[in-house]
């Protein structure tokens, strides 16, 4: 046995050096990465099994699993009318500010990216909202939306059109939110377009400058296409950025008026912290991380092929 041992070892080219270093190396690389293994283990691995878990349970208000209900809180969940509209609101606050919050963050990254006097002024103020945290945020915009005091509906005054009820509106409520959320993510998404818009070669502009082409032809064929693997990951995160927003749902409206800002993620939170069913908003949580998968899943598959890396 142990002559064959020997050969196979001889056959695969493992000495017994080579196969003391491989293991230290293996040990070595452990030791890395160990630290960070076990941080992902306790605070990602764990919740993500324990939710699971619970999400095939009734619980009692302290949450503690009680009952073996099986997939009862899925069936449950997707014939409940107040479920469903929680999704709906979610996917309507996803297309509200993705598409804009995005479009937006570009254009302002172009202008910023010119090489102009004074456009460092202009670079601090676009990406200034990075540094402002959701609460102070969704306050200054609580603020802007009042009924009465507010700056949006003094405006409206001035220009003889009737104040509008932002946030206590179920038509406007969750429009109003999205304003709010496409304005703190602008200043992230402003940040890394930026820096892509920057890494592309002048050598590029210069050669089609000498080739004749005007401004639009360098944005569209040049531009575009070189910054568009920042625009992937901008996109790819604001998307899953969205589909988690909550503080400024619960500053602003707590899910109302009528649920009609009621998305997903405040849905889970009244569930398991005001109504203390846990094992409803676990099944919740698990069906929100497969919705979010599946998109993110399609936007590779679908995104990544219009992606021209240098």
């Amino acid at each position: 046995m142990e002559k064959l041992a020997k050969r196979s070892d001889a056959r695969i080219g493992l000495t017994p050096n080579a196969k003391r270093k491989a293991v230290s190396n293996f040990l070595l690389g452990m030791l890395y990465l160990g630290p960070m293994l076990f941080l992902m283990i306790v605070f990602i691995f764990y919740p993500i099994l324990k939710t699971l878990y619970y999400s095939f349970y009734s619980t009692n208000p302290r949450g503690v699993p009680v009952l073996f209900v099986g997939l009862d809180n899925y069936i449950n969940l997707v014939t409940s009318d107040s479920f469903l509209t929680s999704m709906k609101a979610t996917f309507l606050y996803v297309l509200y500010t993705v598409p804009i919050g995005v479009a937006l963050a570009l254009f302002l990254a172009v202008i910023a990216s010119e090489k102009l006097r004074g456009i460092e002024f202009f670079r601090v103020i676009f990406s200034s909202t990075v540094g402002i945290s959701v609460a102070a945020g969704s306050t200054i915009w609580l603020f802007i939306f009042h009924p009465s005091i507010g700056l949006l509906n003094r405006v409206l005054g001035y220009a003889g059109i009737s104040p509008i009820a932002w946030l206590t509106d179920s038509d406007w409520a969750l429009i109003s939110v999205s304003i709010t959320s496409i304005w703190m993510g602008i200043g992230f998404n402003f940040i890394i377009l930026l820096g892509g818009l920057q890494s592309i070669p002048e050598d590029i502009y210069e050669s089609a400058t000498i080739d004749g082409a005007g401004y639009w032809t360098k944005l569209f064929r040049i531009t575009l296409p070189m910054v568009s693997p920042s625009l992937f990951f901008v996109i790819i995160v604001t998307v899953i950025h969205s589909f988690q927003s909550f503080g400024q749902i619960d500053i602003l409206t707590q899910g109302g008026p009528a649920e009609s800002t009621n998305l997903i993620v405040y849905s889970i939170f009244q569930n398991a912290f005001i109504h203390y069913k846990f094992g409803v908003a676990s099944a919740q949580a698990i069906i929100l991380f497969i919705v979010v998968l599946i998109v993110t899943v399609i936007q590779f598959k679908v995104g990544e092929k219009k992606v021209h890396y240098q």
